[in-house]
């Protein structure tokens, strides 16, 4: 069995046969490994507000939530696996959102406007922690391309890509979530609004959705 250390959030893979895979549910915890999950939580928040990306080390960590180093590393075993979990309820109210929520984002609009929806949500989230999403992802590219939280968005834009009756919404689906990467749409806020980073998300949807 793998310990904290040896286990990344990215070794979860989703079964094929799920249509729209959704993320693992964390496990119950006792009442005392909740608390001191939540003071290192709420900690790292603390540092990632007021200091940035680079002040969470897991020394500076675990003195700003008052637990061991020990209890730190058995928890969440590297700085990977700890910004992972810090994404972990922005990925999952996305999800939820894009399942089960309200129109456009969620079911009832058509597929275009979802799709729109969708991007422009991925991209407020990245806008707000991507420095989290790129300092989360694993160092071996293949083990994000198979973790439940790429599969679970590109099997979303799938379904969507085959709603709207487009060519090789397989290849379509990556390429759409390649537009909307960490890395690439942080280095086109540098020099654009991220409203205009949506426009370009909503005029690329709708070249698509539009009949030949």
């Amino acid at each position: 069995m793998k310990t904290p250390a040896e286990t990344s959030p990215y070794d979860a893979l989703v079964p094929d046969e799920l249509e729209l895979p959704q993320l693992p549910r964390a496990p119950l915890e006792r009442a005392d490994a909740a608390r001191n999950r939540e003071a290192i939580l709420e900690a790292a928040e603390r540092l990632l507000r007021h200091e940035g990306l680079s002040a969470i080390t897991m020394d500076r960590l675990a003195g700003e939530a008052g637990v061991g180093k020990g209890t730190l590393f058995r928890r969440f075993g590297d700085r990977a696996n700890l910004f992972h979990t810090l994404l972990d309820e922005s990925e999952r109210r996305l999800q939820e959102g894009f399942i089960r929520g309200p129109a456009p984002l969620g079911p009832g609009a058509p597929p275009a406007a979802r799709l729109i929806a969708f991007g422009h949500e991925l991209l407020e989230l990245t806008r707000e922690r991507g420095q989290l999403l790129l300092a989360a992802r694993p160092p071996d590219p293949g083990l994000y391309f198979r973790s439940a939280v790429y599969v679970a968005y590109r099997s979303h834009i799938n379904y969507l890509l085959r709603e709207l009756e487009a060519a090789d919404p397989d290849y379509l689906a990556d390429v759409l979530l390649a537009a909307l990467a960490p890395d690439l749409v942080l280095n086109q806020l540098e020099r654009m609004t991220i409203e205009d980073c949506k426009a370009g998300w909503q005029a690329l949807i709708e070249r698509l959705a539009s009949p030949c």
